[in-house]
Parts: structure tokens; sequence; C-alpha cells
């Protein structure tokens, strides 16, 4: 099979629940760092072969296929196809290794994946009701984020909060309030960190129309103080808060990847080569385990060990979920992990939060001058996902 390159990577800056992207529909976002890309790598109009982004929603202006509707917007050739995946929070990372499977295989040369969520804007949705002029009152769905129009085939305990399921984790690995907050306070202190030091300034890409320039939801000036003073958000007597979960979201971002003729028919040098790619399912009441095995899977087929990284991406839904992430990893140094800040400084977006991991790696890396790294993401509904970048 053909190696697969990671040429380039963009995002957005992340904006707040009905912050500066709130404005900005969703298909605009993506197809802007489309047009990033295309800008910054010289791409020909019609020089990518494969176009996969996730999105996790798909109920409002991001449905009808929002990939092909970001590739016409972003001006890029009728003849580039698209097509969108959903694999809940891991969306983008999925679409990333369905597209490099595509190049691996002889499929494609050059293909761009990523992913776009705008949770601001995420709709309202009413089912159909069963007849016409139903008597009673009918319940009005938001779809930005968790369980809605519930099967009841399903277990109960299954279909329990993402909150209430990361309590149940707390628990299970005694996992304090007190670990949490110092584990969101630093996501926070790297984030802002990593900005002052223009780690970002390369592959955040400005969107038109607004001012944001930096992630809207760090906030460098908080402390263990500020954070121990939120009151828990799931339980009476919880540990999870507003402080110590990763925000709603709005953002997009994008991914270059190739082939060895299609990098040097663009006349980019790769950043790094996908290596390992690994998906793993858990019980869906602890989603936040399902990166164990997904990385465990992907280092194997790496043909690596945990000694052999030198950073790993881990998303951070909350703080407790990637805690207890860590204790089944105690081969890992978790010095190495999320040190560029993670998403509960700088936002989860659901679809587009594997794009930013991915690019966060591989940027990384670079800048790092080489070595092994690790992306990994929970999902919603108990999956894991996981990608080994060589630099």
């Amino acid at each position: 099979m053909s190696d697969v390159f990671v040429l380039d990577a963009v995002r957005t800056p992340f904006g707040r629940y009905g912050g500066a992207l709130s404005g900005v529909r969703p298909d605009d976002l993506a197809a802007q760092v489309l047009h990033a890309l295309g800008e910054r790598s010289g791409l020909a109009p019609d020089a990518v072969d494969e176009v996969v982004l996730g999105d996790a929603n798909g109920a409002g202006e991001d449905n009808r296929n929002v990939a092909r509707m970001a590739t016409l917007l972003a001006g890029w050739s009728t003849e580039v196809p698209g097509s969108t995946v959903n694999r809940l929070c891991g969306s983008g990372l999925d679409a990333v290794m369905q597209a490099s499977r595509q190049i691996a295989l002889g499929e494609a040369s050059v293909a761009v994946a990523g992913g776009v969520e705008s949770m601001s804007r995420a709709p309202w949705v009413l089912p159909k009701p069963g007849r016409a002029f139903p008597n009673g009152n009918e319940t009005l769905y938001s779809t930005a984020l968790g369980w809605r129009m519930v099967n009841p085939r399903m277990p109960s305990e299954w279909t329990v909060s993402l909150g209430e399921s990361t309590e149940l984790l707390a628990e299970r690995y005694g996992i304090g309030r007190d670990a949490q907050d110092e584990f969101a306070l630093r996501s926070h202190q790297a984030a802002a960190r990593a900005w002052d030091e223009g780690f970002y300034d390369d592959h955040v890409v400005d969107v038109a129309g607004t001012e944001l320039r930096r992630d809207e939801g760090i906030r460098a000036d908080t402390s263990a103080g500020k954070l121990g003073a939120l009151k828990p958000v799931f339980r009476q007597d919880g540990s999870v808060t507003a402080g110590n979960a990763s925000p709603l979201s709005d953002g997009a971002s994008a991914v270059l990847l190739a082939d060895r003729e299609g990098a040097d028919r663009i006349g980019s040098a790769p950043i790094a080569r996908i290596a390992g790619r690994g998906a793993a399912g858990v019980d869906p009441d602890v989603f936040g385990i399902g990166p164990v095995r997904a990385a465990e899977l992907a280092l194997r087929r790496a043909g690596i060990g945990w000694g052999d990284l030198a950073a790993v991406e881990l998303n951070e839904a909350f703080a407790a979920q990637s805690l207890a992430c860590l204790a089944d990893w105690p081969e890992l140094d978790p010095a190495i992990v999320n040190v560029r800040g993670g998403a509960i400084a700088i936002g989860h977006p659901l679809g587009a939060s594997g794009g930013r991991v991915l690019a966060t790696l591989a940027h990384e890396l670079r800048r790092r001058g080489g070595g092994w790294g690790l992306a990994a993401i929970c999902i919603g509904v108990g999956q894991g996902l996981a990608v080994v970048l060589e630099a």
C-alpha cells in the first residue's frame, strides 16, 4: 500500500456557543478552511481526488452533505467529489482515517479531510407526529448535543447524559474534583501560552466577516480558586462542572493528505506520515474510555510502543474522562499530553475536533523536528479513535 502523508493542516479559531462565530453558517466555515488550505498549498481547483469531512449533526445548514457544499462554496471544481461522515465527536478524525485509506489503497492521490460543527446554529427539531392533527403537545429537541428521540428499546443505563457518564467514570477511577480542576487549569494555561508563543499563528486561519483571531473559550486568567467555586452540573454532589468540561463550540478544520506522487505534484514537503489507525467500542455509559483500546490498536499497527511517543493529543471532552484514559495508559508520560492546551480550553465543535487534534499533533511534531505522535478522541455512545503519526 502507498504511504500517506500529512502535507498541511489548518483550522479556524474555535468560537464559544453563541459567540463570535455564531453568525457564520457551518457550510461557510468548512468552505473557508478548504479555501485557506488550497491557497497555502497552491492547489489547483481540480487537484483533489476526494474531500471527506466530519459533521456530527447535519440537521440544519450543514444538511445535504456539507463536504460537497463546502467544495462548491470554496470555488473548487465541480469534479471534486465530497463525502460527509458522522461518528459524532470522532467525525473529523474518522474523515482523516477514511481519506487516508483511499490514498493507501491507490484510489486517490490527494485528499482533504477534516470537519465542521456550528453548535450555536444547530436547530431544534420536531418529530413528525404519527397521525395528522395529534392531540396534546409535541416535544421540540435541540440538536446541539446529546441524546434525542431515543429508541425506547435502548437500555436506559446506556442513554445517560455525557456528564452523568463522566461522573460514573470519576467514581470508577477515583478521580476527585481537585484533580479534575487541576487538569482543566493546565489546559487553559497551556493553550494561552501556546497562543502567546505563536504556536497557532501559522495554521489557525481567520474567518471572513468576524474579528475572532484566537480560540474564544480560553480563560488565561482562571485559577484553581475560580474553578473550585463552580457548582457541579450533573449531580448535586458530583464533581463535573462547566469548568472541567469542554464547552459547546463552533469551528472547522482541514488536513491535506497525499501519497508521495501527489506530494511531489503539489510541491509540498510532508509534515508527517500516517503510520497507524485504531477504532474501538466500549459500553455507551462509559464512552470516555473509548480512546484506550483505540490507541493501543493504532500503536500496535504502527509497530511502536508508548515509550516511543514524543507527543500525544487526547481530546478533552471532560477532565475526568481524560484522566481515566491516562490511568489506563500507565506507560505514557502525562507531561507529553496536550502540551498546547486541550478542548477544555480551546473548545470542542464536535465534527471539527478530530481535525484539530491531528493538526496540533502534526505541527507540534514538526516543531520538535521529528518523532512519533498519537492523536486520540472519545466518542459519545461508546467509541474511540486514534491515529499515529511519524514526523
